[in-house]
């Protein structure tokens, strides 16, 4: 698969389950116009002073998405009348409008606002003094906001804790996308902030998403009640055909190159690697089943034989999670073409298994009767969610900004990506890692993230051949 898209290749086998990510552009034209129909969104013309005003930071198919997302949450339906979209109803919570977007590429914020624009018309109101570019056009986009009012954080996990950390200080609320940083540096940075938005009151949502599936919070539940008695084992998969990327072009700007669509995902820095941005919600539901952190993390990884991959991605990662009672999780990410492909989380409990997610997120957990995981073999079933978890987050957030109550997603989303760091260096270094070591590193990959600009040298530097230095286990250092 071309490096330019991780969304993973789909077989004959596996179902559509349409997400956030799936709201991508070409031009002006909407790639999944599914990912708008149907949504609620808020009414245009109420008072001025109640609207919240967002500020998207990052206009890639996430940040985009993330909008639609938003702006559902007023209670409102597109309609459709001649081709042309409208919106129908009154809605009950309140109305939202994007104020101000920025980004390091004018071709991707150029296709945000013109897909935006086109679908929800006068809730777009970015003119083109609001559109900002660069590595300092954060700083500008949250500048037009107020108290009150949310800034989208979608760049990759390199940029969070800065852009975090601003938000903050200016007072704002804040939604922010997964990955949450890169090293235990990061998430360090990331903890302080959380800290410091809760002594100004303010609401932060993080987008692990599945926290908020009725579906899985239902199973939840169950597990808490004692439904499947001693949680012992947890298994997580994710694995597809792979994420392959050529070598670096000599001649481009390196910083540039590396940040430019697709490239993030290939590289520590910038983006945690591949491994964290597919499996931290999966590693985030183990944490979330067991009901604690992990105390430990050992794992294995590596490339297939004659792989020619330029990235600083392994392409196999198998980690076992041990917690405090010795029950383990066990999470697989294998990115390998033409090899079986899964996407599910399982649960062994000493009075049955459960099915806990499907494939992409899919919410379609169950309890089994025993340890079968077969179809005739289900025991329980959640009620069918109403309203999917991309939009539930939302929901959650924009409420308890109308209404003044408690929301700051930022120390859990935190520690969730440190065991998913955690994990990862565990595999990198071929050491044994603890969560006291995890959680007393200051370890980065790049310690000048905040003085970036286009100029600066790209922090890892491509060979002669253009590849990018690969972990190497016994060597690696992460932690």
């Amino acid at each position: 698969m071309n490096a330019s898209n991780l969304k993973p290749e789909l077989g004959p086998t596996q179902p559509h389950h349409p997400s956030r990510r799936e709201f991508l552009v070409t031009g002006s034209k909407l790639v999944a116009g599914s990912a708008l129909a149907g949504v609620a969104l808020p009414h245009v013309h109420a008072a001025a002073d109640n609207t919240i005003r967002l500020a998207l930071i990052g206009c890639g198919g996430r940040g985009t998405g993330a909008v639609a997302n938003a702006m559902s949450a007023g209670g409102l339906v597109l309609g459709d009348d001649g081709g042309t979209k409208r919106a129908v109803g009154t809605g009950a919570g309140g109305p939202i409008k994007l104020v101000a977007m920025a980004d390091l590429r004018q071709d991707k914020l150029d296709q945000s606002y013109a897909a935006l624009s086109q679908s929800l018309g006068d809730w777009i109101e970015v003119p083109k003094d609001r559109r900002f570019l660069g590595f300092d056009a954060f700083r500008h986009a949250i500048d037009c906001l107020r108290p009150g009012d949310v800034a989208m954080l979608t760049t990759h996990a390199a940029f969070r804790a800065p852009h975090l950390e601003y938000a903050v200080e200016k007072g704002v609320n804040v939604f922010m996308e997964k990955d949450f940083a890169a090293d235990p540096g990061g998430v360090k940075r990331i903890l302080r902030a959380g800290e410091a938005a809760d002594k100004k009151n303010l609401k932060i949502a993080a987008g692990l998403m599945c926290r908020h599936s009725s579906a899985r919070q239902a199973l939840i539940q169950k597990i808490r009640d004692g439904a499947m008695g001693d949680i012992q084992l947890i298994r997580a998969y994710r694995m597809d055909s792979g994420y392959f990327m050529q070598p670096f072009p000599q001649g481009e700007n390196e910083l540039l190159w590396q940040l430019s669509p697709g490239h993030p995902y290939q590289f520590l820095w910038s983006s945690g690697g591949v491994f964290i941005e597919l499996m931290i919600h999966q590693i985030d539901e183990c944490f979330w089943i067991k009901d604690s952190w992990p105390v430990a993390a050992h794992g294995v990884g590596g490339r297939f034989a004659g792989s020619t991959d330029a990235s600083q991605n392994l392409d196999s990662y198998s980690i076992e999670y041990t917690f405090a009672d010795g029950t383990k999780a066990l999470v697989t990410g294998r990115y390998i073409p033409n090899c079986y492909d899964d996407f599910a989380t399982y649960i062994h409990g000493t009075k049955c298994a459960a099915k806990f997610s499907g494939n992409i997120h899919a919410p379609n957990g169950c309890l089994y009767k025993d340890q079968r995981i077969e179809p005739a073999n289900i025991a329980w079933r959640p009620a069918k969610e109403t309203v999917n978890p991309w939009q539930a987050e939302w929901d959650v957030l924009l409420s308890a900004i109308r209404n003044d109550k408690p929301h700051n997603e930022a120390r859990r989303a935190a520690l969730s990506n440190l065991g998913a760091i955690m994990g990862r260096a565990a595999v990198h270094s071929g050491k044994l890692i603890t969560w006291d070591e995890a959680m007393a590193s200051d370890f980065q990959f790049c310690s000048n993230v905040d003085a970036l600009t286009a100029s600066s040298p790209a922090p890892v530097q491509a060979d002669a051949q253009g590849r990018y230095p690969a972990p190497i286990p016994g060597k690696t250092v992460e932690i």
